[in-house]
């Protein structure tokens, strides 16, 4: 059962979303373990359609995506990057808790 994050969906559909165009866009983000076991899957789902680098990839990405210049990218040059890796495109730094109200915190980034 996917994790709600205290969030109703269109809320939380938009933050995984922003979540996953700027790791494509800075290369690792900082964020709890929590979402960021949740941004994985996706982010790596991102990538398998720029492994395709077709058209109808590209729109689909698109459609997710919400920065065109970050879809870009990610054809460009992350999806050949790991054109010979078969997943496992993302890699999440456990960082300890923090301060304020002790979340258990992480780093998620490409690989």
């Amino acid at each position: 059962m996917p994790r709600k994050l205290g969030r109703p969906t269109d809320q939380r559909m938009a933050m995984l979303r922003a979540m996953v165009t700027y790791l494509l866009e800075n290369g690792q983000i900082k964020t709890t373990v929590t979402r960021a076991k949740e941004v994985a899957p996706l982010t790596e789902k991102m990538i398998t359609l720029a492994k395709h680098n077709d058209l109808a990839s590209y729109r689909q990405a698109l459609s997710f995506i919400t920065k065109e210049d970050v879809a870009k990218k990610l054809f460009d040059q992350i999806g050949p990057k790991y054109q010979n890796r078969e997943g496992g495109y993302t890699r999440i730094v456990r960082i300890g808790p923090r301060r304020g109200d002790a979340a258990e915190m992480a780093i998620i980034q490409l690989v």
